[in-house]
């Protein structure tokens, strides 16, 4: 059974989420705080975070950013209680997989942290090779890591998605919805930063000069494509 972990201080929100995600078969541990969230995170090792982004002692930004810095790579879906854009950028900029604003309806909790997780297991990749190399960047999927010039990097899970979907339509420029859609599974109410957010942190880790992409390409007004550098 996936263990999902729900860090909140509202006790009525965690007994809310902790029913709803139990009757959709997960067991389900909780914390009233963000110190307590990131110890129980570390020794705990669930399937998934529920993050609550206002919460005592640790808000929920650093707990994310301490757990991604560890190289901590569970699937965090972050609430926010706020309507401020900067907030959700800044969230998934600090490796977040996901938003939501409260309030919100249970059942879509339920169903973000099931699209999280199927997406989390690279389900259905176009090709049923193990290895994808791609010049100097491999990625392993029967064991979910990725090498650029054999070092190994660290990819949080939805960059590992992003980059296995792009490589399996290399050379084939693929939209900001297109990208929602089939790494996201559900649309973002039209805004498809959360892409470029994502795109910029591949290219952190696999192009030696993010200012001259030799990787992924960006196509303006359009989106984007992996391409296999010339040089």
């Amino acid at each position: 059974m996936q263990k999902i972990l729900v860090v909140d201080d509202e006790p009525s929100i965690v007994t809310l989420l902790k029913f709803n995600i139990e009757q959709a078969g997960f067991e389900v541990i909780t914390a009233d705080n963000g110190r307590a969230g990131l110890d129980t995170a570390l020794s705990q090792s669930p399937d998934l975070i529920v993050l609550d982004l206002m919460l005592p002692e640790m808000d929920g930004m650093d707990v994310c950013r301490t757990l991604r810095q560890e190289k901590v790579n569970t699937p965090i879906l972050m609430l926010t209680a706020k309507d401020d854009e900067f907030d959700k950028v800044l969230g998934l900029e600090l490796g977040a997989d996901d938003y939501l604003t409260k309030p919100f309806s249970p059942r879509e909790v339920v169903a973000r942290i099931k699209a999280i997780l199927r997406r989390s297991g690279a389900e259905d990749p176009v090709t049923d090779e193990q290895t994808i190399k791609i010049k100097d960047l491999v990625i392993h999927l029967d064991r979910y890591d990725v090498y650029f010039k054999e070092n190994l990097l660290f990819l949080t899970p939805k960059e590992f998605e992003l980059l296995l979907y792009l490589a399996n339509n290399k050379g084939r420029v693929l939209s900001r919805d297109q990208l929602l859609d089939r790494v996201w599974d559900f649309q973002y109410d039209g805004d498809t930063r959360i892409v470029d957010v994502h795109i910029s942190h591949l290219r952190e880790k696999i192009e030696e000069d993010t200012r001259k992409p030799k990787y992924i390409k960006t196509v303006r007004g359009f989106g984007y494509k992996l391409e296999v550098p010339q040089s």
